[in-house]
């Protein structure tokens, strides 16, 4: 286990291990994503870039595929550092996300000791060298030069126990063991935590966090995403694409889809050789768009011709 230095506590000025040489501001950072096609409004680039430098948390709000664990996996890239990533789910335990002790290894100690007449004391089984680490404890014992970056996507999944448990994560980039005593980051990682907001956070996380909303952007910033994700879409492809999925959010749909759907749909209809939206291209895609059979008879009932632009 590695000792942390005294920077490393929540309060300090900036994050160990922080790049500042790489990104003096978040104009800076926001030029970097662009450069990994991942594009960041002036607002986002500053949170992220906020998010690196201090050593709060960041939580990312939005609906589902706006982006928010694909910037996660952008800042990592851009660090060239670790992406530790726990996917919330509800029941989720320690066990699951921290560590758990490597019981059938801790067995085979006991029975080699007795074997060899030899006592075994409870700090012989219960040290470093028999704990299976999970990733919030990898990521706090990531050895640097740069801090890891620690996803906790999707947490409004988990349930408020769960939450309780990462509160002293957040706050002090330390957790504690009971057999081992307190783990302190050497280098805290930055944590970045997702949320669809299925249900409200407790104010004890939020208030641990930085916050930002993505909101889903406007038809010409989806439409430029597509065509860095989907280089074989040609023509006004992902623009009348864009503009398609804009209309389909309009109706009041149980799962309006998002930037990830909007690529799915422009890939399949790449590979299909359409140029042009159109009515037949429509009708032959729907799955790749829609997930949700009652969205799917909605849309389906305003016509492949209203979502293509026609009348």
């Amino acid at each position: 286990m590695q000792p942390s230095p005294e920077t490393a506590a929540a309060g300090t000025d900036s994050r160990p291990g922080a790049p500042a040489d790489l990104f003096p501001d978040a104009g800076s950072l926001a030029d970097a994503l662009d450069g990994i096609d991942y594009l960041a409004d002036p607002g986002l680039a500053t949170a992220l870039f906020l998010a690196v430098r201090l050593p709060q948390p960041i939580l990312l709000e939005g609906e589902p595929g706006v982006g928010k664990t694909e910037a996660a996996k952008a800042l990592a890239t851009l660090l060239d550092t670790p992406l530790y990533r726990l996917q919330c789910y509800e029941g989720i335990d320690a066990a699951e996300a921290l560590y758990e002790w490597n019981y059938p290894r801790q067995l085979l100690g006991i029975r080699v000791a007795e074997a060899g007449g030899t006592t075994v004391q409870e700090s012989d089984l219960y040290n470093a060298g028999y704990l299976l680490r999970r990733p919030l404890l990898q990521a706090l014992e990531h050895p640097g030069p740069r801090p890891a970056v620690l996803l906790l996507d999707e947490i409004d999944r988990a349930d408020a126990e769960f939450e309780a448990f990462t509160f002293e994560l957040l706050a002090e980039a330390a957790v504690t063991i009971p057999e081992l005593g307190t783990v302190r980051a050497a280098f805290p990682p930055i944590v970045v935590l997702t949320s669809n907001r299925t249900r409200d956070l407790h104010d004890a996380l939020t208030r641990r966090c930085l916050y930002h909303w993505i909101d889903y952007p406007a038809p010409e910033r989806v439409a430029e995403i597509i065509r860095r994700r989907v280089p074989a879409a040609r023509g006004p492809l992902a623009l009348e694409a864009a503009d398609a999925l804009g209309r389909l959010r309009s109706l009041d749909l149980a799962k309006p889809p998002g930037i990830s759907e909007a690529i799915d749909w422009v890939s399949a209809l790449a590979l299909l050789d359409v140029e042009h939206l159109s009515a037949a291209a429509v009708d032959s895609t729907w799955g790749t768009v829609l997930k949700n059979r009652d969205d799917l008879d909605l849309a389906v009932a305003r016509g492949s011709g209203w979502l293509a632009g026609g009348p």
